[in-house]
């Protein structure tokens, strides 16, 4: 029983530690995301690029070849 109480303790700890990194970290994840919006903004003006993929469909035998 006494491990289970300790386990317990150990779960509670690295809880309140993890609710304080988070809040200690937020700011600085804020300005870290801030920056790539730049560059994407910039990418954002380029034409939107399309791929056309063009090919024969197989018959049923060619299926069945296959294995498919």
């Amino acid at each position: 029983m006494k491990i289970m109480k300790n386990f317990e303790a150990a779960f509670v700890a690295a809880a309140v530690l993890a609710t304080f990194a988070s809040y200690a970290t937020a700011n600085e994840s804020a300005r870290i995301a801030s920056a790539p919006v730049a560059a994407y903004t910039v990418a954002a003006d380029a034409p939107m690029q399309v791929v056309v993929i063009k090919g024969k469909r197989l018959t049923a035998a060619q299926k069945a070849q296959l294995g498919a």
